[in-house]
């Protein structure tokens, strides 16, 4: 997913995390394929350095120029929103996200388990059907009509049964490499904790919109993350959130369509954008002279 991105000048962003972290970042976005990807501690680099790369040329394109009212991200993403708000610099994030996916890797070889979407299910509907249910639980409530769940792989086919017998429409079980935001990941959070406590936070340039609660916050991290590891990700909330704060536009960064999608579904009126690839900046630029105009 790094191909495109190779010759243009935020491509130096993945050098300097590479440095940070002792890893060849460019290798995972260039020649790792589908099966390495899987892997949590890679996969979780990968989409933290790809991210910033698009934030960097998102930048150079016209969007620091811009006032941003608010920023979040979705789990990972959460990490790239903390950068995006001057509370984390890119080389602090970087060492964090590999302390992080380090430790859900050995969470999740210690408990195996796996995700599935539930769709067409009212998210008090999928608690429903994950009660009583020994190894599910609602992992994130991302739009209208879609919940993931998480846990043993034996719990979330039992869940996913009920979820369909309560009247989802759709449960597909999602290629991951562990049961993430929940309790299954909780030995993660000593190994993420031990990194949180020596990260140099600052107080959030912007109102960031954490993932455990959906509310705004400036500062707090240590605990916010912390937390995000076995809580659910509460998306819909979240950008229910920023609509709250009179947030119209949204831009989403980073590889993917999928954050957009979910706004669409979820805010009513909105505007929406996303750069994943270079040629995505023209699109940004006409985003940002709509986003200029004064309201009729």
């Amino acid at each position: 997913m790094g191909v495109p991105w190779r010759e243009h000048p935020a491509w130096s962003e993945v050098d300097t995390l590479s440095e940070a972290t002792g890893r060849d970042v460019a290798s995972l976005l260039l020649e790792a394929d589908a099966e390495t990807l899987r892997a949590t501690r890679n996969a979780q680099l990968a989409a933290y350095a790809l991210s910033l790369v698009v934030l960097r040329a998102a930048r150079s394109g016209g969007l620091a120029d811009v006032a941003v009212g608010a920023v979040a991200g979705h789990s990972l993403g959460e990490y790239t929103a903390l950068v995006a708000a001057d509370a984390l610099d890119p080389e602090g994030g970087a060492r964090l996200v590999a302390a992080r996916a380090d430790a859900m890797q050995l969470a999740a070889d210690a408990a195996p388990g796996t995700m599935a979407a539930v769709l067409g299910l009212d998210p008090d509907l999928v608690a429903q059907a994950c009660d009583g249910v020994d190894g599910a639980w609602p992992a994130n409530d991302n739009a209208p009509g879609q919940v993931v769940i998480a846990g043993t792989a034996a719990g979330v086919e039992k869940a996913g049964e009920a979820a369909k017998a309560l009247g989802a429409k759709r449960v597909m079980p999602l290629p991951v490499g562990g049961a993430f935001h929940s309790p299954l990941m909780g030995p993660a959070q000593v190994g993420l904790d031990s990194a949180l406590g020596q990260a140099a936070f600052r107080p959030a340039g912007v109102d960031v919109i954490a993932n455990v609660d959906a509310g705004v916050h400036r500062a707090g991290w240590e605990s916010l993350l912390s937390r995000q590891l076995v809580s659910p990700v509460r998306w819909r909330e979240s950008l229910q959130t920023m609509a709250g704060l009179g947030i119209t536009h949204f831009l989403e960064l980073g590889p993917g369509t999928e954050l957009s999608g979910m706004v669409k579904r979820t805010v009513d009126r909105s505007e929406r954008a996303n750069v994943a690839a270079p040629q995505d900046l023209d699109r940004l630029s006409a985003f940002l002279t709509d986003l200029a105009r004064p309201t009729p």
